[in-house]
């Protein structure tokens, strides 16, 4: 057995068992190291209701906030890179008319490291889609609206913020854009994981958007992303190997990088990972975390909103779990 495949058989254990006790439907964990070794383990159910559907290695997740590190950092960073973008720049350096009737206000003086950073007074949770469906009139909300300023926390606004500033670079939508090699922004609803049944769109979603601000916006820079498990690993194989900018790694704040999370303790993943670890999670139950110090990285994806999000499925302690047997002394 390789050093891999033993690995990820301790490391399922936990969430096997979340599967068992019914309090996940189903999950897919996959580890890669550097030489692109790679094992994947899949149990339960992609779909509850209305119909069973087993989950399987080829299923396609919603993958949520992972979005803003595979699409959104990436292509901010690529664009930084070749000169399009100073990262220091306020934002209205791209997008002119944000809060273009009040031109002293705080907002305009936000940078995209700031924005990549979360490093913002922007709040943390803002139900954009009671506002509309119409995605230009929410574009233009977002843009006009006077954010009421609070302490820096994890927002979703500085990457919609993100999104917006990519479409005015490349002149096309998000959907537009190429989500990259093995990825979509929708998934064949007979081979997604199903999310939440939403009482809004009043249906289970699957194969669309789970993220309602998302979803009215009709693509943005924080969610809307799907792939497989494969897809996943290959984006991570690809950044162990040197395949973005060393900007992924630097420090911007105790607990961030620029675009992802960095080790700290009681993090996502877990106490034994190496301090060079980034990781970020989404939502639906996703998760992905890179060790450059040990070579190798894990994703952990789950439909644990499904069928609702209103119950207390354990991810919290089940991505530490698994992260802490992925890194546990051999």
């Amino acid at each position: 057995m390789s050093l891999v495949e033993a690995i990820i058989d301790r490391a399922f254990a936990p969430l096997q068992v979340s599967v068992e006790a019914q309090r996940i439907p189903g999950g897919i964990l996959g580890l890669v190291d550097a030489s692109g070794a790679r094992a994947t383990r899949v149990v339960g159910s992609a779909q509850l209701v209305p119909t069973p559907r087993a989950m399987t290695e080829d299923t396609w997740f919603d993958l949520a906030s992972l979005t803003k590190v595979i699409f959104t950092t990436q292509r901010i960073l690529a664009h930084a890179e070749a000169g399009r973008i100073d990262l220091d720049a306020p934002l209205i350096s791209v997008i002119p008319d944000f809060r273009q009737y009040n031109v002293d206000n705080w907002e305009r003086k936000i940078t995209f490291r700031q924005c990549l950073g979360h490093q913002t007074p922007f709040p943390g949770v803002f139900p954009l889609y009671t506002y509309g469906t119409d995605p230009n009139l929410l574009r233009a909300f977002v843009l006009q609206h006077e954010w009421p300023a609070g302490p820096a926390v994890y927002s979703d606004i500085n990457f919609i913020l993100l999104g917006i500033a990519l479409e005015r670079i490349e002149g096309k939508t998000i959907r537009q854009m190429d989500p990259g090699p093995g990825f979509a922004w929708s998934a064949d609803p007979a081979q997604a994981a199903a999310t939440e049944f939403d009482p809004w769109r009043n249906r289970v979603v699957v194969g669309e958007v789970h993220d309602e601000n998302c979803f009215a916006l009709q693509g943005s820079g924080h969610a809307g992303l799907f792939g497989p498990v494969g897809s996943v690993l290959d984006f991570a194989q690809g950044l162990l190997g040197g395949a973005a900018s060393p900007l992924i790694r630097t420090t911007i704040s105790g607990r961030r990088t620029h675009g992802w999370e960095r080790s700290y303790d009681g993090w996502s993943g877990g106490d034994n990972c190496s301090p060079d670890t980034i990781g970020h999670t989404g939502f639906t139950g996703t998760g992905l975390w890179i060790d450059f110090a040990n070579g190798r990285a894990w994703t952990l994806l789950t439909n644990r909103v499904h069928p609702t999000r209103h119950f207390d499925s354990g991810i919290v302690a089940l991505r530490r779990a698994v992260g802490d047997l992925i890194n546990a002394e051999q």
